[in-house]
């Protein structure tokens, strides 16, 4: 038989098991992408060129190494040298997957914060707001209206990239049902449910992107 029901009903429980470290780690590399993006985005406006140089650098290096090699040397740093902390896999693997992604959402709030028209910019500077509260009340609202679209496609980009996790031991979806398959060599049933898994999860996620995207073009 091509399909076991029996083998289907073994694997649901333990590939829902491993797609709670799947979405922690979407969750919290979300979280941490879109605040550090951010400060990324900031810094490259507002420090001095030579700083400004060096950041743009390491966003260029991070955007252009696999997120797989990054998560192995992270972990291996940590798991190679006497007297480091013992960081989780897990934990591990949430922050380079932040920390990667973030690169590529600095480039959606820098392109956010360049799409407010100039006349606000005045507007402010004629109501004598200081910088600080000119960029908080008036550029960067503005700015996320036209970022939120793309941050939730990176957002679900994130969550079809968590496989990548495997290279560091984390058990997430994919490795479940790789295990499962292994252990009872039902391959088709393991990874059936797996992709299934992630299509319920991302489809609606990518509608509602969608829908929001529409709906904040409007206004």
């Amino acid at each position: 038989m091509i399909w076991n029901w029996e083998f289907a009903a073994e694997a649901l429980p333990l590939l829902l098991r491993g797609f709670v470290n799947t979405l922690i780690a979407t969750g919290v590399g979300t979280l941490i992408a879109a605040v550090l993006g951010l400060i990324i985005a900031i810094a490259i406006r507002s420090l001095p060129r030579w700083i400004n140089w060096l950041i743009r650098l390491l966003v260029a290096f991070v955007r252009n190494t696999p997120l797989v090699m990054q998560l192995m040397f992270v972990y291996f740093i940590f798991a190679g040298i006497p007297g480091l902390v013992d960081v989780p896999a897990l934990v591990i693997g949430f922050i380079v997957i932040g920390i990667h992604y973030s690169t590529y959402m600095s480039e959606s709030y820098r392109a956010g914060i360049d799409s407010v028209p100039p006349g606000q910019h005045e507007a402010a500077t004629a109501l004598s707001l200081p910088p600080v509260r000119k960029f908080t009340a008036v550029v960067l609202p503005q700015a996320l209206r036209a970022t939120i679209p793309s941050l939730g496609n990176y957002a679900v980009a994130m969550f079809k990239d968590t496989p990548f996790l495997f290279a560091i031991s984390v058990v997430e979806l994919v490795t479940s049902a790789q295990q499962f398959g292994a252990a009872k060599f039902a391959y088709t049933e393991a990874f059936t449910l797996a992709g299934i898994i992630f299509l319920a999860a991302s489809y609606p996620t990518s509608l509602l992107i969608q829908r929001l995207e529409k709906r904040l073009a409007t206004y």
